[in-house]
């Protein structure tokens, strides 16, 4: 049977000091998988497209396919050295991200330091070319033929080039909606050329606020405009993230603008809450074809997201949680 969904992003050996709770050391992790948690909340039929190697833990893809995922897209490089898949997360006393300094991190916390973490650097993105892929980033030439013809798919960020070949992919399918979360590396002014080629197959464009004022740097500081101006390109809904601030939401289609508060949950560890927010918009878009009531979904799963550690923390939670924040949701949100 063909999946549902399908999600397309990188699969990561986590190191994660979060603000509260247990460290993460070697665990499962990645904007694929925070993702695909995210749009397990409301559904769990999805194909996962990822790269990973050799050594990458054979238990951890089987506990994926326990969950019901299709993993025939995750491919297995034959040669452990091409890919360092780890990843390494801390925040500060002050709640900030940090994924640097991993020695001092570990010492202020007054913990070991772990020797599977020796030599770890963290990716360079300051002088990278764009046009160059990364070698963990999945390609659309990893995409199983069953797999080219699901109806709803988002891409997690990645580089430019693997998401511009996976764009249009997918963008030939019958009726395919394709939601696009960017990469920071490409969203700079003087690569807005570029861009616009890959929105053309874009159904939904997921930014972080950060993300939009860097690309329309010295031209605006409206987002509504910016919204509009990526619209042009046709994209039919533009979805800004801001965190604790909630969402903005622009549909083109019926020019309404809608602005949604982040559902109040207790802060745990907010790593991965862009990405619930991505699963969670999917599920609730193929759902309701609704581009309101799929931020509410996606709003939901990153306030489940933020409460505790982990890919799948969302699916952790007391039954029926999920549909009760929605429905208090809906009274929230406001067209503006």
């Amino acid at each position: 049977m063909t999946p549902t969904f399908a999600i397309a992003g990188k699969l990561t050996r986590e190191y994660l000091l979060p603000p509260m709770g247990s460290p993460r050391l070697d665990a499962p992790g990645g904007n694929l998988l925070y993702a695909a948690g995210g749009l397990a909340v409301w559904d769990t039929n999805m194909a996962l497209i990822a790269r990973v190697d050799s050594g990458y833990p054979r238990e951890w893809l089987q506990s994926l396919e326990q969950r019901g995922f299709d993993v025939r897209g995750i491919h297995t490089l034959p040669r452990p050295a091409e890919l360092d898949l780890r990843s390494f997360i801390a925040y500060t006393e002050a709640n900030e991200r940090s994924q640097t300094s991993a020695v001092s991190h570990f010492a202020r916390r007054q913990m070991t330091f772990p020797k599977s973490l020796l030599g770890y650097q963290p990716p360079d993105e300051t002088h990278r070319d764009i046009r160059t892929p990364d070698p963990d980033s999945p390609v659309a030439m990893d995409v199983p033929k069953a797999c080219r013809e699901i109806r709803f798919v988002h891409l997690c960020p990645f580089d430019f080039t693997s998401q511009s070949q996976m764009t249009h992919l997918f963008k030939g399918g019958s009726n395919q909606t394709v939601s696009l979360d960017p990469a920071p590396s490409y969203m700079k002014p003087t690569l807005w050329r570029n861009l616009r080629v890959v929105l053309q197959g874009v159904t939904a464009f997921h930014p972080s606020e950060e993300e939009f004022r860097a690309l329309f740097w010295g031209e605006t500081n409206d987002l509504w405009e910016m919204a509009h101006q990526i619209c042009e390109y046709g994209v039919e809904i533009v979805v800004i993230k801001r965190g604790a601030q909630g969402q903005m939401v622009y549909d083109s289609k019926g020019r309404h603008r809608y602005e949604i508060p982040a559902y109040p949950s207790r802060l745990a560890d907010p790593t991965g809450a862009g990405d619930a927010f991505c699963g969670g918009f999917l599920a609730g878009f193929q759902q309701t074809n609704d581009p309101l009531m799929a931020a509410l979904y996606g709003n939901v799963s990153a306030s489940l997201k933020v409460e505790g550690s982990g890919p799948f923390y969302p699916l952790e939670v007391m039954p029926g949680l999920a549909e009760a924040r929605l429905h208090a949701l809906k009274e929230m949100a406001r067209e503006v």
